[in-house]
């Protein structure tokens, strides 16, 4: 069963894109249900929000146990930013699971929004073709520690990165009919 973090954002599209995929899902709110979890998928939206609603509820520290025991954790755009270490545009901490450095909607305003081909792709994990990605107020990965592997770049930047278990991409993967993003992070495995 595969958690999706339902404080707020678009945590419903990703439970009914993992159920396309035949995979049990459901949304979660609390820190138990994190925890009963086999894998936990923290949804675009609005990171600030996800920090001020998660704040004193022991949400945190569920994420940080379920990626600990090696469980599948996937985030996507603002989720993205709750797995960074560093936080740009204000300056903030991210939970730490991935020592990268995300700033804030770095590819515009709501009215920037863009579906774009992704053609520097890794191969081993991704395949040949292209990757189209949705990109809303997205942030953008601007350094990643060489641990973390790049899995997709736009013009140059990391948009989608992995570390063991751990997957974010600064798009949102549960808006294509493209599964490779939604395998990748079901699989578990590492990609190199």
């Amino acid at each position: 069963m595969i958690g999706v973090l339902a404080l707020q954002g678009d945590f419903e599209a990703h439970v009914d894109a993992l159920r396309r995929a035949g995979v049990a899902a459901r949304e979660v709110r609390g820190a138990d249900e994190i925890l009963d979890s086999r894998g936990l998928v923290l949804p675009g939206g609005e990171s600030t929000t996800f920090r001020k609603l998660m704040d004193g509820t022991g949400i945190e520290d569920a994420i940080l146990t379920v990626a600990r025991r090696g469980d599948p954790v996937l985030g996507t755009c603002a989720g993205a930013i709750l797995l960074a270490r560093d936080v740009e545009g204000p300056p903030s901490q991210g939970l730490g699971l991935l020592p990268m450095t995300v700033v804030r909607n770095a590819y515009g305003r709501q009215l920037d929004s863009s579906i774009v081909r992704l053609t520097d792709v890794a191969p081993g994990a991704l395949g040949e073709e292209p990757l189209e990605a949705v990109f809303i107020r997205a942030p953008r990965i601007s350094a990643v520690d060489p641990s973390v592997e790049v899995l997709a770049r736009r013009d140059g930047d990391p948009v989608l990165v992995r570390k063991g278990n751990v997957t974010a991409a600064t798009f949102h993967p549960e808006l294509t009919d493209d599964r490779r993003v939604l395998d990748l992070f079901l699989s578990g495995r590492p990609c190199a």
